[in-house]
């Protein structure tokens, strides 16, 4: 689908988010921007759609590119940014695979969504993560509509068409292809058992050759951390809750996902712990209560938390008052304070809340805490996971220099 006249692509585009159901408010939505980037490209004579000529609206649009760097994007730019994405995404691969709406099912064909469901409790009967089971949900629906939009069979699958799905993952980080492809073989594994497939092609599925040690984690200099932790406004509800929930990540190691699932039953005041179920892990854990933690929770319950029937702890303080989703990672927390302390932000470093835990792991392992310990701390299943800490510490990395000179 290559080189196609930008008027055809849209065309087409149009016709594929009529298929999988996107309703006519949205596609009025999406006609209207089209409208406007046909414009643009009718100015500069380019016939052809081309993600970098996209790109150059956008900015002269918004001045994009400047107000990502400065952490100023409103929804309004982004979504402008992934009308372009999702043509780009379509001109090349001729599906739209990427999330542009949560709330949407892509796949149309009733026998498929049968399948979808018994993949979900297939999930569910493996002892599959929470996390994992929507993970590995969302990769098959992606698989399946990548099939349909291409007219594939699911029963008449051969490793070419395995490939050409796999080149629909160009861009994303390695992290995220990994999962990705761990999920899809989970997937063609269950179509081998229903016997939708003949032959189990898992094993055709291209394989990834990046190992997960050669990342370096994002790690917090300490005087950032402190700024970050200065910046909360402690005299409001909000600014009580985050200061709470920063802390518990920073200083005990909790993942986002668990922060957002504690419950008042978690907490043992009497004894200062703090004991929960990982959601990554169903793995129990238990871990000190620490007196700065404790007391910012504390100060959040009795002075900041809204009124709530909820039994969790943090909640959302816009309306409907309620928990946090599963699919908020907390960044605009981050971020929003971040801004706050005027410290910069960078697309090249990551500056999300799991950075706060690399960051705490890195702190142990320069302390000589055990390897053990701080992959209890953090609930690491295998210790295999902690030891990449020590690429992101020069004075670690220096106490592992060899001697050249020693045999």
């Amino acid at each position: 689908m290559k080189n196609l006249p930008i008027r055809e692509l849209v065309t087409l585009l149009e016709q594929e988010l009529t298929r999988v159901g996107y309703k006519e408010a949205t596609l009025k939505y999406y006609r209207d921007n089209w409208k406007r980037i046909i414009a643009y490209y009718d100015e500069r004579d380019e016939q052809f759609f081309s993600e970098s000529v996209g790109m150059q609206y956008v900015d002269s649009k918004c001045d994009f590119f400047t107000k990502e760097k400065a952490g100023l994007l409103t929804q309004s730019n982004i979504y402008l940014f992934r009308i372009i994405r999702m043509m780009g995404d379509f001109q090349q691969h001729g599906t739209v695979l990427r999330r542009y709406q949560r709330s949407l099912s892509r796949v149309s064909n009733s026998d498929h969504l049968s399948l979808l469901a018994g993949f979900r409790e297939h999930c569910v009967g493996c002892g599959y993560a929470v996390s994992t089971q929507k993970s590995y949900y969302r990769t098959a629906e992606n698989f399946i509509c990548f099939t349909e939009a291409h007219g594939l069979h699911l029963d008449k699958l051969i490793a070419e068409n395995l490939t050409a799905f796999v080149r629909t993952l160009m861009g994303y980080s390695y992290k995220m292809v990994e999962y990705v492809l761990c999920g899809t073989r989970a997937f063609l594994r269950y179509l081998h058992s229903e016997q939708v497939l003949l032959t189990d092609l898992s094993e055709s599925l291209p394989s990834m050759q990046t190992r997960k040690q050669t990342r370096i984690p994002s790690v917090w200099e300490k005087e950032n951390l402190l700024k970050l932790f200065e910046a909360i406004d402690r005299g409001n509800p909000s600014g009580k809750r985050d200061y709470a929930i920063i802390l518990l990540v920073a200083r005990l190691g909790l993942r986002s996902i668990d922060v957002k699932r504690l419950t008042f039953s978690n907490f043992n005041w009497n004894e200062n712990y703090l004991e929960f179920s990982q959601s990554k892990t169903s793995r129990p854990i238990r871990l000190p209560l620490l007196k700065d933690v404790g007391w910012a929770v504390i100060d959040y319950l009795q002075n900041g938390r809204p009124v709530s029937d909820s039994s969790c702890v943090f909640l959302r303080h816009l309306a409907p008052i309620g928990p946090f989703s599963d699919d908020d990672h907390l960044h605009q927390i981050i971020v929003k304070h971040m801004r706050a302390a005027k410290l910069p932000i960078s697309e090249k470093k990551k500056v999300g809340m799991h950075s706060l835990r690399h960051t705490l792991a890195t702190t142990l392992m320069e302390q000589h805490t055990p390897i053990q310990e701080i992959a209890d701390i953090l609930g690491h299943q295998s210790t295999e996971s902690t030891p990449v800490y020590l690429k992101s510490s020069l004075n670690l990395l220096r106490e592992c220099a060899l001697n050249p000179e020693v045999e």
